[in-house]
């Protein structure tokens, strides 16, 4: 119960219906533009590694023209995220969807969009595989050693462990950086460059010829690049149909571009002006990279030998350069960890996007909420995940490590989900003409009506793509189709079943839920100087337990907080409604929350709010609710001082003034620690008292008859090591500090007997 008098009763029942007091402004944690832009390019620039080759194998050695018009395209595909992102529609891609075009087109869409990701992971993690075995053989055949890697196996081994692993660090719930995408996006544009500016001398110097235009007559047309469409007489009767096909087989090169729409609302002010900025540095960055590699591999790389390369283009480029053989070696071995780290990054990107993705159906009651329920130990929606990665470990093992294969699968999921957007976009410029700061450039107007003609030109092409590559792609199509409507068959299932379930619980309690646009400790009811309690898995609640047996609830309210994690997912809301972040699972988080305040008989207030850094957002929270203690349970992922050490971290990222808070953590024993955020005075023990007095003594002694305090000698030491650290000795204060610390560890450990 709350100490907000009771004023409705659950039927059935005595108790009262508590107040939920939900934040519908997500507490964020803002990144600058290149930041965002990094975070893209982690997965946009992945596919350059990949789809250059890939075009070529279907449609032949006009296929860097082709990626180049498509990497053009992208530019215009990405305006209509802009615009998606611009408008005020809660809920993001998916409810855009369902908002212009009803709900079973937007659960087509999720479909679709699951198909993407799907296969985003395993197309990532045996293209990195590829390039891994590629690399190995050619260092065996250097030294002579008669032994070659199946790059099949190995590809298909490699993307195996490197999805188990992100399988586990999701699991554990790992949050993805946007500073180490940075770090990632910094290594890759060193390799870039270089790439870009030994490929230029090396075309400069054998006179290399340009790739063949992209004429009718010049595109390889086969039973391989056109599928179904091979021997009909459409091709013959229309040559554009030809040039839809080359620029079908070359859509691969703008996977990623949605993920814009993952990061819009973590970009910070001013948001749109950052946005466009963050668009600009995608596509010049993709443009430049993907289309590039496609060409120079063709110019550089001889025909008979690029055939060997096209799964490991770049790879194959990095050898056939001009220069001494161990600086293309050593080139080609940066090359493939890069490479490595850039698409072994994508396959954490479609985990983490999957996720939200069917986190935010679920939410919506599509996914039945059972697979939302948290981890025992670790709070995370582990079904959700353990059923992605079982997906795409399928997938990979189907594949046999053939990338080919896998691309053929990918552009179906990408170029539908494209489409669908679009479509969607489209019909809200006139359900909802107003609402957006932006709007895709070349509308006309007649009158009080607006035609976006820009807008439905861009949605036009994508349209005709994706039909011909229905036709072109036939296994694509067919795998795309199965999967889409079986998916959506169980969202349609699921949903019967999330909305009979719904009413079959009632042992859950009724909660008057009270929406507000930000937390205070009006909005809450509770008194300056709380104690907030973050809650996020029912099977963890014992320092909420613990706060209860020791807390004077007339003298201090206690808050329960649940931080609704915003991670990666399909949507760029920065406002959300009360029934996104208040489902079922937090229905239950509270229900089992209130039992234990009642089995104490203390009042508890309720709060929810959303954030996409946790602590940033408990810390944030507790600024506004001027709450005085913060207590958390230990993590399963991380020890008692680490934990401290993270929270303080997160404490010196707020904005000043940065009020000092008590951080107390508990372990299921109902052992705790204490810890005080912010500048404080040391907890000093009897010896350390003892060796400052010693030290006073001494060096009272060496400066007579000067005057000495006790804090005068602190303050020396201080100013000492300050100096130490700032002159270029870090590294040995940083070995003897160390070394005291585990001269302290080992005097405090008992010994072994």
């Amino acid at each position: 119960m709350t100490s907000n008098s009771a004023v409705t009763k659950t039927p059935g029942s005595t108790r009262p219906v508590a107040k939920v007091l939900v934040a519908t402004t997500a507490m964020l944690t803002f990144i600058s533009f290149w930041r965002a832009a990094a975070i893209v390019l982690n997965d946009l620039a992945s596919s350059a590694y990949y789809a250059g080759g890939e075009a070529e194998g279907f449609i032949g050695k006009t296929a860097p023209w082709f990626v180049l018009a498509v990497m053009i395209f992208s530019g215009a595909v990405t305006l209509i995220y802009i615009e998606s992102c611009s408008m005020f529609v809660r809920g993001g891609v998916y409810r855009t969807v369902k908002e212009a075009l009803g709900g079973t087109l937007a659960k087509i869409s999720v479909s679709t969009l699951m198909f993407d990701y799907i296969l985003t992971g395993p197309i990532s993690g045996v293209a990195a595989g590829q390039y891994l075995a590629g690399l190995i053989n050619e260092l065996l055949t250097y030294a002579h050693i008669s032994y070659t890697l199946n790059s099949g196996v190995t590809a298909t081994l490699f993307a195996v462990v490197v999805t188990l692993y992100f399988w586990w660090e999701n699991i554990k719930g790992i949050s993805e950086s946007s500073h180490k995408a940075l770090k990632i996006m910094q290594f890759t544009t060193i390799m870039v460059i270089v790439l870009i500016i030994w490929c230029v001398y090396t075309v400069f110097q054998r006179h290399s010829q340009l790739p063949p235009l992209p004429w009718p007559s010049n595109i390889r047309l086969d039973g391989n690049s056109l599928g179904w469409l091979y021997g009909k007489q459409i091709v013959k009767m229309f040559p554009l149909v030809a040039i839809f096909v080359g620029i079908g087989h070359s859509v691969l090169a703008m996977t990623g571009s949605e993920s814009l729409a993952q990061v819009y609302r973590e970009i910070e002010h001013p948001k749109l002006p950052n946005l466009k900025k963050a668009g600009l540095v995608i596509f010049i960055y993709s443009l430049l990279f993907t289309s590039l590699v496609s060409f120079f591999a063709v110019m550089i790389i001889p025909d008979g030998v690029r055939q060997n390369y096209l799964e490991n283009l770049i790879g194959g480029l990095a050898m056939s350069l001009q220069g001494p053989f161990m600086m293309r070696l050593l080139f080609h071995l940066f090359v493939v960890v890069v490479g490595t780290m850039i698409l072994s990054g994508a396959v954490n990107t479609a985990i983490v996007g999957s996720n939200g993705v069917l986190n935010r159906v679920s939410e919506d009651g599509v996914l039945a909420s059972w697979f939302r329920q948290p981890h025992r130990r670790f709070g995370t929606s582990h079904r959700i995940i353990n059923m992605i990665v079982a997906f795409q470990i399928i997938t990979i093992v189907i594949s046999r490590g053939d990338v080919t294969y896998l691309a053929n699968l990918y552009a179906f999921g990408v170029i539908w989900s494209f489409v669908l957007n679009g479509v969607a976009v489209l019909v809200l410029r006139y359900r909802h003409p107003a609402g957006r700061e932006f709007r895709v450039p070349l509308n006309l107007r007649i009158g009080s009506t607006e035609i976006p003609v820009g807008l439905a030109i861009i949605t036009l092409l994508l349209f005709l793509i994706a039909i011909v590559n229905l036709f072109t792609k036939p296994r694509a199509t067919i795998a795309g189709i199965v999967f889409s409507v079986v998916l959506f068959a169980v969202f349609v299932a699921s949903e019967k079943y999330s909305r009979r379930d719904a009413a079959i619980h009632e042992e859950l309690d009724e909660f008057n839920v009270s929406s507000r646009n930000d937390l205070s400790t009006a909005s809450v009811g509770a008194r300056p100087g709380n104690v907030l309690v973050p809650v996020s898995n029912f099977h963890a609640l014992y320092h909420l337990g613990a706060v209860l047996d020791r807390v004077k609830t007339e003298r201090r309210d206690v808050v329960v907080l649940h931080v609704r994690f915003l991670g990666r997912g399909p949507s760029g809301e920065v406002e959300l409604q009360a029934d996104q972040l208040f489902g079922s699972i937090e229905q239950y988080l509270f229900t089992k929350a209130l039992s234990i305040a009642e089995q104490r008989g203390k009042p508890i207030r309720l709060a929810i709010v959303a954030a996409n850094d946790l602590w940033d957002g408990i810390l944030r929270a507790a600024v506004n609710l001027q709450s005085s203690t913060i207590v958390l349970g230990r993590s399963a992922k991380m020890g008692v001082g680490e934990l401290a050490r993270v929270v303080g971290l997160a404490w010196e990222s707020l904005p000043d003034p940065r009020p000092p808070f008590n951080l107390e953590i508990y372990t299921p024993a109902g052992e705790n620690e204490f810890f005080l955020l912010g500048p404080h005075a040391p907890n000093l023990t009897k010896n350390e008292v003892n060796l400052v007095h010693q030290l006073w003594l001494r060096l009272s002694d060496l400066v007579t008859p000067e005057e000495v305090h006790h804090h005068d000698v602190v303050h020396f030491a201080l100013n000492e090591l300050k100096e130490g650290l700032t002159n270029g000795a870090e590294q040995d204060v940083a070995q003897r500090f160390r070394k005291h610390l585990s001269q302290n560890k080992a005097q405090r450990e008992p010994p072994l007997t």
